[in-house]
């Protein structure tokens, strides 16, 4: 019995990792001169979980590190005959490769490093796709009509709303227009699973909801997709879910509507119409930390909402 447990663990884990939104590091290793260094070992290690991965520069002095999580990393570089060449900070966005160029700038004993405190600009140079990434503060900050994070598509340039329903309040499946294309051609993905509302495919809509405050980035590609997204001529829409860290991180939220501030219409007030009930109640919480430092981690993220109605006479 814990035998067929650990194995269902197990295939549970391979199926998380092979949907997982992942990003890569690329570029060149270079001597002070300009001059291209082969066999230089360059590794990243994530700042928040621990994670390493590292590579040799080929012949030409170029290196890549792909399948690597969204999120904050440190890079080092080792060369012989040079001083250690380490970046203290280089964020990592989903789908957003990032080209990386490393510039040993002392000859030198190993045991000497040279350090560079500042962020690195992290420059897509692989692909030519146009689109912008959310981080998780902006994503739980910026207003959201239900808290649906899918509704940010709205804010990328060449992205036009039409509105959600038509005249008669059937679903218009023409509710947003990516650069032109039809809404139905949208594509949005949740951690590399398809969560396509199949029914309606409308622009601006995820068939499984997903609540900011468990969601790490967003991502649109609104214009030249590349073959592992590009399956329409609408948005490419990516979203990955948090992870936990080494440090323990957590939160709680209420968000009330009700008739309190709320004013009746004119007509409704005329001919004596009681203000409309109005009472939504949006509440959560969640927390991630290490369940093994370095090792193993969770999340978890819960939210409820309440529609509590009522008769208010109030005028």
């Amino acid at each position: 019995m814990r035998k067929l447990l650990e194995l269902f663990v197990l295939s549970l884990l391979i199926a998380a990792a092979s949907f997982s939104q992942t990003t890569a590091i690329n570029g060149t290793v270079v001597d002070p001169s300009g001059a291209v260094i082969p066999n230089a070992t360059v590794a990243v290690t994530s700042t928040a979980t621990g994670f390493q991965r590292s590579a040799v520069s080929d012949p030409q002095g170029r290196y890549n590190i792909p399948q690597l999580a969204p999120g904050p990393y440190k890079v080092t570089a080792k060369a012989t005959g040079f001083a250690d060449f380490t970046i203290e900070h280089v964020e990592l966005q989903v789908d957003s490769p990032a080209t990386i160029a490393i510039r040993f700038e002392k000859v030198g004993s190993t045991t000497t490093v040279v350090s560079v405190e500042g962020a690195a600009t992290a420059i897509n140079t692989v692909d030519a796709s146009l689109g912008n990434v959310i981080t998780s503060n902006a994503i739980v900050e910026l207003p959201s009509f239900a808290r649906n994070v899918a509704n940010l598509l709205s804010l990328q340039p060449g992205v036009t709303y039409f509105g959600s329903t038509t005249s008669t309040g059937a679903l218009d499946d023409r509710n947003g227009a990516v650069n032109g294309g039809r809404s139905d051609q949208s594509n949005i993905t949740l951690d590399g699973a398809d969560v396509n509302s199949q029914s309606d495919r409308a622009a601006f809509t995820s068939i499984l909801r997903v609540t900011p405050d468990s969601v790490e980035e967003f991502r649109t590609t609104t214009t030249n997709g590349g073959a592992d997204t590009g399956r329409g001529s609408g948005a490419e829409i990516t979203l990955v879910t948090k992870s936990g860290s080494n440090e323990i991180h957590g939160s709680a939220y209420e968000y009330r509507r009700g008739n309190e501030t709320a004013a009746n219409s004119f007509f409704n007030n005329r001919n004596g119409v009681a203000r409309p009930a109005l009472l939504i109640n949006l509440f959560g919480g969640s927390v991630g930390g290490p369940v093994k430092r370095n090792k193993a981690f969770f999340f978890v993220n819960y939210e409820g909402r309440r529609l509590c109605r009522f008769h208010d006479r109030a005028h």
